[in-house]
């Protein structure tokens, strides 16, 4: 399972990182909340544990993005906070779980498993290949298998349709897409995502069951007439 790991203190977060390591999780440790939501997006991971106060963005907008683009990752809270609209705020964000400073590995481990057990029934059982109307989408190879053959998708036209697939039928948030593919949802960074999504609509139109959608002023919905 690989696991993202933010705590801004090094002394815990490597004593973390250690310990879940020894216990067989590929953890990637980064100090602070906008490193988290960069790694967040290049790599694929299973599994979130997030420290609240941290520079840059804190635990909380951190998940607040994350949930933007993937409603399902695990996400663990680690806080010094014990009241009870933090952790009722955390739980209203999309988080599994909160763990108040300070707990012992063993706990920390504990909640884990739990999570990890609880929502792997909920995984998609076909290992990233998805049905996107008729046609079959492979983002792990940037393979989309169209009627007249196979298509190679360049990379921001698999990280888009990939985000589109995986949240089918809700609004895709455009700013945070944009933060999420782009890194800075400036006004040319928006423009070139008008592009691809463009060039995304022209691949799927052979399957007239399948449209993707502007919600004003929100962002982007991929739909499915089947």
């Amino acid at each position: 399972m690989r696991l993202l790991l933010a705590e801004d203190d090094q002394n815990l977060g490597e004593l973390l990182s250690n310990f879940l390591q020894n216990k067989g999780y590929d953890v990637k440790l980064v100090r602070d909340g906008k490193m988290a939501f960069e790694e967040f997006n290049k790599s694929k991971y299973d599994f979130c544990v997030f420290d609240v106060m941290m520079p840059e963005m804190d635990g909380f907008t951190l998940a607040k993005e994350i949930r933007e683009i993937d409603k399902k990752v695990p996400i663990l809270f680690l806080t010094a906070k014990s009241m009870k609209e933090d952790k009722l705020q955390g739980f209203a964000l999309g988080a599994d779980d909160y763990l108040t400073k300070p707990f012992s590995m063993e706990e920390l481990l504990a909640r884990i498993t739990a999570i990890s057990r609880r929502t792997v029934g909920e995984e998609e059982t076909e290992e990233e290949v998805y049905m996107v109307g008729k046609l079959k989408f492979e983002p792990a190879f940037r393979m989309l298998y169209l009627k007249e053959g196979e298509r190679k998708l360049t990379t921001k036209e698999n990280q888009l349709l990939h985000l589109l697939v995986k949240n089918k039928n809700e609004i895709l948030d455009r700013q945070a897409t944009l933060r999420a593919i782009w890194g800075d949802d400036n006004y040319f960074n928006g423009r070139s995502m008008d592009v691809y999504i463009a060039k995304i609509r022209k691949l799927l139109r052979e399957d007239e069951t399948v449209e993707i959608m502007n919600i004003h002023g929100k962002g982007f919905k991929l739909v499915t007439k089947d």
